[in-house]
C-alpha cells in the first residue's frame, strides 16, 4: 500500500508540476487539497505528499494556517537571478569559445540540430516538455567547452534555478512574438565563428529577454490603480 501511495503521489506531483510550468496554475494561486484530490481522484494525503515535494523543489510555498500556493513571482529574485546568470553564463560561454575543441563544436552542432527539429508545442497547442529538455541540452553543450568544471557546475545550478521563469515566459509573461529559434541559430553561428564577444552578448540578451516579459507582469500587478 505504501508503494502504491508513493506511485500515486509521484503521478500527481508530475501533473501539478507541469500545470505550474504551463501557467495553468498561476503564480501565487492557492492549491486546495480537497479540489485537487477530487480532480485527480486520489486522497488528500496523496496530494499533500505531492505538494510537499513541489515545495521542496521551490515550485510551491507552504504557510502555516494557509496551506499551499504556487510560488509567487518575485521581482527581486528574478532580477538577482538574471544578473547572476548574465554575468556567469556569459563568462563561461566566452571560455568555451576560447577553449573548446572540434569535438565540442560537433556536440554543439548536434544539439542544435536536435533542438531545431523538436516541435515547441504538442498537437493540442500546449508546450512540449520534450522541447525544454532538448533546449537545456543545447545550452549545456555550448557551455561544456569552458574547461572549468566548477564554473560549469555553478552555471548549471543557476540555469536549474531559472527553470520556472523560462517555462513561464510565454504562458505568464505572454512573450508570444519571440523568435527563439533565430536566437539559438545566432548563438551557434557566433560560437562556430569563434566570436566570443558576440556570443557572450547574444547569450546575455537571450537570458534577459526571458526575464523582461515577466518583469512587465510583476510591475503591472504591483503598480497602484488610478
Amino acid at each position: 500500500m505504501a508503494g502504491e501511495k508513493a506511485t500515486r503521489a509521484g503521478t500527481v506531483h508530475a501533473l501539478i508540476r507541469e500545470e505550474i510550468f504551463q501557467g495553468r496554475l498561476q503564480p501565487g494561486q492557492r492549491l486546495r487539497l480537497v479540489e485537487l484530490a477530487q480532480r485527480f481522484t486520489v486522497s488528500q494525503s496523496v496530494v499533500r505528499e505531492a505538494l510537499t515535494r513541489l515545495s521542496e523543489q521551490g515550485l510551491v510555498t507552504a504557510a502555516p494556517q494557509q496551506g499551499f500556493s504556487v510560488v509567487a513571482l518575485s521581482l527581486q529574485h528574478l532580477d538577482e537571478l538574471t544578473e547572476a546568470r548574465v554575468e556567469i553564463e556569459s563568462l563561461v560561454l566566452r571560455r568555451a569559445v576560447e577553449r573548446g575543441d572540434l569535438r565540442w563544436e560537433a556536440a554543439a552542432v548536434a544539439a542544435h540540430h536536435q533542438l531545431a527539429g523538436t516541435p515547441t508545442t504538442l498537437p493540442d497547442g500546449s508546450p512540449d516538455p520534450e522541447w525544454f529538455a532538448v533546449h537545456e541540452r543545447f545550452h549545456q553543450a555550448l557551455l561544456a567547452g569552458c574547461g572549468n568544471d566548477r564554473l560549469l557546475a555553478v552555471t548549471m545550478a543557476l540555469r536549474d534555478a531559472a527553470t520556472l521563469y523560462r517555462r513561464w515566459s510565454r504562458p505568464v509573461g505572454h512573450d508570444y512574438d519571440r523568435d527563439v529559434a533565430h536566437e539559438h541559430q545566432q548563438l551557434l553561428d557566433a560560437v562556430l565563428a569563434r566570436d566570443a564577444t558576440t556570443a557572450s552578448r547574444l547569450l546575455a540578451e537571450h537570458i534577459d529577454r526571458t526575464s523582461a516579459s515577466l518583469r512587465t507582469v510583476v510591475r503591472a500587478e504591483t503598480e497602484p490603480v488610478g
